[in-house]
């Protein structure tokens, strides 16, 4: 498995780091994970701007949980002249919700910002732009959507209702046109009921930014994420699949210390009420990569939330520097791949 590297350019394997320990507390009982207990992440990141050879990321300090994402960046204008580009932020692409994919939207009712994003530079909020568009199978549907008065964001809660009044001639337009499920119209497709939106909504965050020549600026964001789970984590348990060691393996370097973290704690509980629920997050490091040459210094924290909760992670070089907290350093840091994170918090059956 690849990782990111350093500037040997060289793989590695990174190990899992696991942390074990028992937490009393009720909640609710819940079968091995399965799709209808389970939820998908949306998968955000850094900011993102052309690439440019005269902008030198100096600095990234990156903190990771499941509450906040924090990001405080140090860039440096090496050339004589300044520089001004867009910088952007794309907000994860979102899709209509269902049983069949369930993506956690960290605000629901906002139909733009649906991240909390926030940015500053040199300590001052920033007046950001969005763009937002509508898609489906590749065509951009915005200003139809926009002439029948609906929103852009097919997870808004009012859009259901907003589709069921509509002329019936409208909702069959929107249905040959791929933009909507209409059983009055045509089946329906599995796990899915009533009027149901089936466009993408693509949502970017953007602003003018002036790089002074020689001079180093800090740029802040921090968001919310969306975080993915299942009731029940299969790791350690005699049910669990080769298919799915090498899924958890691939994705967030879980290996046989990690597993025996696992067994361990649930033969201390001694009982099968003791079971492990599974908190995913994933951020893009890549968008790294569009600055000019390596990120001199990276740091990354990532907060597993409490002492008792086990994580593991694909990286090397990770150090404990508090009970629930733990630091990765690098030099010369080239991402080339994405963080994903895997966090187990215990519970106790009712």
């Amino acid at each position: 498995m690849k990782g990111s590297s350093s500037r040997t350019g060289r793989a590695h394997r990174y190990p899992s780091l696991a942390v074990a320990g028992v937490l009393f507390t009720c909640l609710w009982a819940a079968p091995p994970a399965a799709a209808n207990d389970s939820s998908a992440y949306l998968a955000a990141g850094g900011l993102v701007l052309a690439r440019n050879d005269a902008i030198e990321m100096r600095s990234e300090d990156l903190y990771v949980s499941t509450a906040e994402i924090r990001v405080t960046y140090h860039f440096l204008n090496r050339s004589k002249e300044d520089v001004t580009t867009l910088v952007a932020f794309p907000l994860p692409d979102i899709r209509a919700p269902s049983d069949e994919d369930n993506f956690v939207i960290p605000v629901p009712g906002a139909d733009r910002n649906f991240l909390a994003f926030e940015t500053k530079v040199d300590g001052r909020p920033v007046a950001m732009q969005v763009e937002q568009r509508a898609e489906t199978l590749g065509v951009d549907r915005t200003a139809l959507l926009e002439s029948l008065g609906l929103p852009l964001a097919p997870h808004d809660p009012a859009l259901p209702e907003l589709l069921a009044n509509l002329p019936e001639e409208t909702r069959r337009e929107l249905y040959e046109n791929g933009m909507i499920d209409d059983p009055n119209i045509g089946p329906a497709r599995p796990y899915s009921s009533g009027i149901q939106p089936r466009w993408t909504a693509r949502t970017t965050y953007y602003w003018k930014q002036t790089f002074p020549a020689g001079r180093e600026i800090v740029i802040e964001h921090r968001y919310q994420p969306s975080v993915g789970g299942s009731a029940q984590t299969s790791i350690g348990e005699s049910f669990e699949s080769t298919e799915e060691q090498r899924r958890y393996a691939e994705r967030f370097c879980v290996d046989d210390g990690f597993v025996r973290a696992v067994q361990k704690a649930r033969a201390r509980a001694g009982s099968d009420n003791f079971i492990f629920s599974e908190a995913r997050l994933e951020y893009v490091l890549t968008t790294g990569a569009n600055w000019s040459g390596f990120i001199r210094h990276f740091t990354l924290t990532v907060d597993k939330g409490a002492p008792e909760n086990l994580t593991s992670f694909c990286m090397d070089g990770v150090k404990k520097i508090a009970p629930t907290q733990f630091r990765v350093e690098k030099t010369d840091f080239w991402p080339e791949r994405n963080l994903q994170i895997l966090i187990l918090e215990p519970h106790w059956l009712q």
